[in-house]
């Protein structure tokens, strides 16, 4: 409304403009120009409100800027960012000064024809980057002889480049970052001398070699060829580059050793080949002549030898080499580099000592050199400028002690020093280091206590001692980190009870002290472990009750108390729990066990407690003697005589009523229709006899959802549809369907058969698996993998939503969409599934993701045109694409849409349609709230800041994948190859202003190990 609202305004004001008597609008040429080009925008933000034709001149209108000599000619027209909406207006051309146009970042949509711009003449800069256009790019651009600057970044502009934009007379900066463009990187730009700028990255460019040509572009500072499908080797000819600053053929399969030839390009600042196939070694020499590189990235290849000393003597902010194949020491000339600030070499097969000069002429601040095989101790003077931040040495052979410098070293956050050969006492000023958030020693050979001056350590949220020799008491100072998340110092000697204070510590999440030679009781008060996922105590000499307060944690699914001393009853109030694990095996308890444990399935959660009773055979061993043995006797007599009786009638009655029976079921058994989709270990009759009240465990207006245990352990779950629907044979055609006829014979289909037809036939490890069907007159039955956590959507939206911590959700998401990628890419013909959500989502024990309910997918033709027209809607409310609901048209881009929207479930923690949001539903209350008031209000509370910026990138891709237009929402394969570079990749870029990418560096290697 509110943009048609401002289109008639436009009218009305252009009614004024030609109504008017001269007195009135006296409004020149090129003031009625601008006026026209209005009228062709939406404009709901009023950006162009000033736009008056009372006035003379249009210089003094928002992003209007005239000739400063004549005052009256236009030569800039700057609306960037302003949310207007419209095809391009051509009629701007008309304006001969104008000679600089941007229309950066808003919603400019259709083609862009050549008769838009062939009357700009005096065109010299052309901004419009990051709006809607599409088809292919205009071949009359070069022909604008003073055009200087073209950057189309961010559209959908498709087909091949054409041949004319090797004629551009003038062009200085070309940016075509991230469009649909085709075929292979031409030849034809080695001619346009003049270029300065050639930004082609994140294109679906055909498999092809890097142009030799492109040497010729002596004027060159900046070639930008990320993702761009590259093969074949680097050519030599780049080396003539000598202004080149920004080298970047990152994210392709580039194949050879690095040329020597790279070390000529004295001007480069930053050289980036991480991600590609390069083999061999450094270029062993010439690395001298790079004075200005600042940064070096050759992560992720084939790289071999040793860095070569020379590169080690360059001023270096960055160097990055991490998961290559590099071999030998580290030299120590590398510690002499009096820029570097950052070293990146984790993942690799680097050995020897780290250079003992290390960080002391250098203002270090990043040092992660985990995972290689390097020995020797720590430098002393990593810290010695006072400047670091992160200290990553995990997987390596270090030894010796922490220095006691590193004590002093107050600027750290990070410090990670697991599985390696360390030993010795900490430093006791290392505990209290007041900015650490995560402190991490495990795997080593440390001895001595945990210090007093751990008080000091205010924002510690991770403290990981495992697998150590630590000894002495847990100190009543810990109580005092209100931040820990995280408390696990298992394997170790700690001896002494638990600090009363430990039960101050509300945001615990995870508290593992087993094995170790605790003792006590459990302090009371831990009620307040709100947030509390698991609580392992096992194998110490804990005594005493069990506190009827853990029945109160409701987020608590894994707890082990087995292996220590612990009495009395067990509490009832632990059946509140909903719990993964669960061993209170090898203590003392007594009594009986809480009725909901009474299972076989629990049996291995009691055992060597003596005294404990329950319906569990194996149990209750010696309790049952009974003191008067003469009147247990009797009364075993009287039952006896009792069964007896009761079994002669029975026998009666059974033969009575075999034969009528028998009849009965062979008829009814007869009805009955298996089909099997995978080698099955158990029969129909095993699923029916179990289908009772007491199983169910979902229900909906079709039906119910049993879980049934079979006799070998393993669990299925069984969907019971009632009521006939149609069969496959009942089917209507195709033509009847799309026309929306009906058949009043059949009932409406209850998506029996799409389950059956699509499942039974499609095979992968993020799709539920259907292992059978069972069908008779008036049931249906369908036995699938029965999935531990349940859905996604249930366990998001309640009060166990902490268990979901943020590398949790990306692994959900990421085998959620390798799940969609392959319906809609790997199967022949591809399926939609069209009822994508969060509570088709399934979750098994270790939280791994399927997607799930094929009762409305269809399979999709690829040869027809257009997109299937379907006769009613299908999808929840809040997950249906906009011209699904529209136009009733579906292809794979609304199941797309619908996963974006599990995305920014996975983010906010949010429904998708919520009365907090007034009318608006999930997206568009993400939208508005990050314009209103930032990031910060979108991201879920419950998640950890520190993955804060991950989170956001996963954002990003959940607004690509929501966006209004289809055209302009990622494949699946697309979307599963952005969450693989954000899980698996230690960098990451985003488009900036200038189209360029800015590297964003992971936190520690283990980190991209630990999310996907």
């Amino acid at each position: 409304m509110l943009r048609h609202r401002h289109r008639r305004n436009n009218y009305l004001l252009l009614l004024v403009v030609l109504l008017s008597p001269p007195l009135i609008s006296c409004l020149n040429e090129e003031g009625v120009y601008l006026q026209r080009a209005k009228l062709g925008f939406d404009d709901p933000n009023a950006v162009l409100s000033d736009w008056n034709s009372l006035d003379e001149t249009p210089c003094k209108w928002n992003g209007v800027v005239c000739d400063s000599a004549t005052s009256s000619s236009v030569v800039s027209l700057d609306l960037s960012s302003s949310n207007l909406s419209g095809p391009f207006p051509s009629i701007l051309c008309r304006l001969k000064g104008l000679s600089f146009i941007s229309l950066y970042d808003n919603f400019i949509n259709s083609t862009l024809s050549e008769d838009d711009l062939a009357l700009c003449q005096s065109l010299e800069h052309l901004d419009l980057a990051q709006n809607y256009l599409t088809g292919a790019l205009p071949t009359g651009l070069a022909d604008l002889p003073n055009l200087r600057y073209l950057d189309l970044t961010g559209n959908n502009f498709s087909g091949i480049i054409p041949e004319t934009f090797g004629t551009f007379q003038k062009l200085e900066v070309l940016s075509l970052v991230e469009n649909l463009l085709e075929g292979t990187i031409p030849a034809f730009f080695g001619n346009v001398s003049s270029l300065k700028q050639l930004n082609l990255s994140y294109n679906p460019f055909s498999p092809g070699r890097i142009p030799p040509e492109l040497g010729n572009l002596t004027n060159l500072e900046v070639l930008w060829l990320t993702e761009t499908n590259l093969v074949g080797e680097i050519p030599d000819s780049l080396g003539r580059l000598g202004r080149l600053t920004d080298l970047d053929l990152a994210y392709n399969s580039l194949t050879g050793p690095i040329p020597s030839s790279l070390t000529e390009l004295t001007s480069v600042v930053q050289l980036e080949l991480y991600n590609n196939s390069l083999s061999g070694e450094l270029p062993a020499t010439g690395w001298s002549n790079m004075k200005s590189l600042r940064r070096l990235d050759a992560s992720m290849n084939e790289l071999t030898g040793r860095i070569p000393a020379e590169l080690c003597e360059l001023p270096l902010e960055s160097l990055n080499l991490y998961e290559n194949n590099l071999l030998g020491e580290l030299p120590d000339r590398i510690a002499d580099s009096p820029n570097l600030y950052e070293l990146r070499l984790f993942q690799n097969q680097l050995s020897g000592k780290l250079p003992p000069n290390l960080g002391k002429s250098s203002p270090l601040r990043w040092i992660d050199v985990s995972t290689n095989k390097f020995s020797g101790q720590i430098p002393e003077g990593l810290c010695l400028n006072g400047g670091l931040e992160e200290l990553l040495l995990i997987e390596n052979s270090f030894s010796g002690v922490i220095p006691p410098t590193l004590a002093e070293c107050r600027s750290l956050l990070r410090v990670r020093l697991g599985h390696n050969n360390f030993s010795g006492e900490v430093p006791a000023g290392f505990w209290g280091l007041p900015h650490v958030s995560l402190l991490e020693l495990a795997g080593n050979s440390f001895s001595g206590g945990i210090a007093k001056t751990i008080a000091g350590a205010s924002n510690l949220s991770q403290l990981i001692l495992s697998g150590n020799d630590f000894s002495g008491s847990i100190p009543e100072e810990i109580g005092f980190l209100d931040s820990l998340l995280e408390v696990s110092v298992n394997d170790n000697k700690l001896s002494g009870s638990l600090p009363v204070s430990i039960v101050n510590l509300g945001q615990l999440v995870k508290l593992d002290l087993h094995n170790n030679e605790l003792s006590g009781k459990i302090p009371s008060g831990v009620h307040s472990w709100k947030k509390l996922n698991e609580l392992n105590l096992a194998s110490n000499d804990f005594s005493g009750d069990i506190p009827d307060e853990i029945g109160e944690l409701s987020d608590l699914n894994y707890l082990d108390l087995s292996g220590n001393q612990f009495s009395g009853k067990i509490p009832v109030s632990l059946q509140n729990l909903k719990l993964n694990r669960f061993n209170l095996s090898n203590n003392r308890l007594s009594g009986d066990i809480p009725p909901l444990y009474a299972k076989v399935i629990y049996k291995d959660s009691f055992v060597g407690n003596p005294a404990l009773c329950g319906e569990i055979d194996g149990l209750c061993e010696g309790k049952n003697r009974v003191k008067d043995m003469g009147y247990l006797w009797l009364l075993r007599s009287i039952f006896i005589l009792a069964g007896l009786v009761l079994i002669i009638g029975l026998i009666w009655f059974q033969l009575k009523y075999r034969k009528f029976n028998n009849t009965k079921k062979s008829f009814d058994r007869s009805k009955w229709t298996l089909m099997s989709f995978h080698k099955l270990g158990f029969s129909e009759d095993e699923i029916m006899n179990a289908l009772d009240e007491d199983n169910v465990i979902g229900s909906g207006s079709s039906g119910k959802v049993y879980k049934v245990v079979l006799s070998s352990g393993e669990a299925v779950a069984v969907k019971k549809l009632w009521g006939r629907s149609k069969s496959v044979r009942d089917y209507q055609s195709s033509d009847d369907v799309e026309k929306g006829n009906n058949n009043n014979n059949n009932l409406q289909d209850d998506g029996f058969d799409a389950e059956v037809e699509t499942l039974g036939k499609i095979r992968h490890k993020n799709i539920v698996k259907l292992w059978c069907c069972c069908t008779t007159r008036d049931c249906k039955l369908l036995v699938y993998e029965y999935m531990l956590n349940g859905s996604l959507g249930d366990l998001l939206h309640s009060t166990k939503s902490g268990l979901l911590d943020w590398p949790i959700r990306f692994k959900i998401a990421m085998d959620a969409a390798e799940g969609l990628s392959y319906l809609h890419h790997d199967c022949a013909p591809p399926i939609v599934h069209r009822d994508i959500k969060s509570n088709n989502i399934l979750l098994d024990s270790e939280y791994g993701a399927r997607v799930a309910d094929f009762g409305v997918a269809k399979v999709f033709d690829v040869n027809a045109k257009g997109s299937k027209s379907m006769s009613v809607i299908a999808g929840s409310c809040g997950y249906i694409a906009p011209e699904y609901a529209y136009t009733l048209r579906v292809n794979e881009k609304s199941d797309i849409y619908s996963f974006g929207v599990v995305i920014l479930e996975l983010v906010t923690g949010k429904l998708p349609v919520d009365p907090e949001f007034g009318e608006k539903d999930l997206v568009k209350w993400v939208c508005t709230t990050l314009d209103q008031k930032g990031v910060d209000h979108v991201i879920d509370p419950k998640l950890d800041s520190c993955f804060k910026d991950e989170i956001c990138r996963v954002l990003n891709i959940g607004l690509l994948s929501t966006s209004p237009l289809p055209i302009n929402r990622p494949s699946m394969r697309r979307v599963v190859k952005m969450l693989q570079e954000i899980g698996n990749v230690n960098q990451h870029n985003s488009v900036g202003k200038d189209g360029k990418l800015t590297p964003y560096y992971y936190e520690d290697a283990s980190d991209q190990g630990s999310v996907v």
